[in-house]
């Protein structure tokens, strides 16, 4: 396999749509790409076996929510990990118009109000559920998920952006794409520094400068969004803590931002025991975190599958690690999935609940973050 620091800006010309094993992660300090298959896993465990034993020297791709359903990950021909800004190219399929299917809003309403009114039982253990909801849209062209891609790209003022061939999975996930833009690192390490910043607590922008700053200090003031995202930060202290000779964990979070949202965040900073430590043992140790799930992790999950059903790779992860074990992985939020003929795509949105949430509150949320990919696919509720 190939794997070197590309001389120039890279491209996503070999990444053809629908081929196996495609990668694509564009970030703020650089860009990775993965062409080609030597081998695939349908298995984490085993993927970061065959990485930690040599037989193979990087792997990318998907974790999915649930730790029981197959993962899409990929040990590639081709790697390139470059520092310079990915760049599309210069030639992509126009998107197509849309068709928005039902929205079931008042579905989610309920079981956010279900949720809610378990959360309120002052003998529930459950402090924090994550319930999300899906968006159906249909075309009658084919849609490129480079094209995607870019567009989110473009409509990212970090350039983030990220899209994975789902085959690996295998059954009827051969063929599938997903594709998103997601603000929320779940794990970084370069050599013995492991970086994590996690996001959880958030409120939309406002058009208005001065409104959108209140809506921001609001946020960093609030009890009932501090109070969930300390159960995103506690969880991560726990899980990076046994791989960690150091930590380093502000006091309480900060305000950041993407054009459709505020959220808060903690920059969270460690150094690993051990060098052997990779990067998709770490994502494999916190995923899936308090952010994506809820808390305690076993009940909230329970919950989900009880309210919501099988997510697929929504609020799983992705990212790459390579042979000396760095990498980076994402967790899989504002992205969408993109079927296998190309003709239908399924957009994901959630938040968090806890006992003070608003049902209304929590839908508005939704169709806020939802914003991220139909910006980029032209379509608007």
């Amino acid at each position: 396999m190939t794997s070197h620091i590309a001389a120039a800006t890279p491209t996503i010309d070999a990444v053809a749509a629908g081929t196996p094993g495609s990668f694509v992660l564009s970030r703020p300090h650089g860009s990775v790409t993965a062409t080609g298959v030597r081998a695939q896993f349908d298995d984490a465990a085993a993927a970061a076996d065959a990485l930690r034993s040599g037989d193979v020297d990087a792997v990318v791709g998907a974790l999915p929510f649930s730790r029981q359903t197959p993962s899409a990950l990929t040990a590639p021909l081709n790697l390139t990990v470059s520092p310079l800004p990915w760049q599309p190219p210069l030639v992509l399929t126009d998107l197509p118009e849309f068709v928005v299917g039902d929205l079931c809003e008042d579905d989610h309403i309920d079981r956010v109000r279900t949720a809610v009114n378990v959360l309120r039982t002052a003998s529930t253990p459950l402090q924090k559920v994550v319930l999300a909801r899906r968006l159906a849209l249909r075309t009658d062209a084919v849609v490129d998920p480079r094209s995607v891609l870019a567009a989110l790209v473009a409509g990212n003022p970090s350039g983030n952006g990220y899209l994975v061939d789902l085959g690996a999975a295998g059954g009827s996930f051969v063929g599938r794409s997903l594709v998103g833009s997601s603000p929320e690192v779940l794990i970084r390490r370069q050599g013995r520094i492991v970086t994590c910043h996690p996001l959880a607590g958030s409120a939309p922008r406002h058009r208005n400068e001065t409104t959108d700053r209140e809506i921001g200090r609001s946020l960093a003031e609030s009890p009932k969004d501090r109070r969930e995202h300390a159960f995103v930060v506690d969880a991560i202290r726990t899980a990076l803590s046994p791989f960690c000779s150091a930590l380093d964990i502000p006091r309480g979070p900060t305000v950041t931002h993407t054009p459709q949202l505020w959220h808060l965040g903690t920059p969270i900073r460690g150094e690993l025991h051990e060098k052997s430590t990779t990067a998709l043992d770490l994502a494999l140790a916190l995923h899936p975190t308090p952010a994506v799930c809820g808390t305690p992790t076993d009940l909230a999950y329970s919950t989900i599958d009880e309210l919501e059903g099988d997510r697929g790779f929504y609020a799983g992860a992705i990212g790459w690690c390579d042979a000396n074990g760095d990498g980076e992985w994402m967790v899989a939020i504002r992205c969408a999935e993109i079927s296998r003929h190309g003709r239908e795509v399924t957009a994901y949105a959630g938040g968090g609940i806890v006992a003070e949430s608003d049902p209304d509150a929590e839908l508005r949320e939704t169709i806020t973050k939802f914003g991220t990919v139909l910006s980029a696919l032209g379509v608007s509720l």
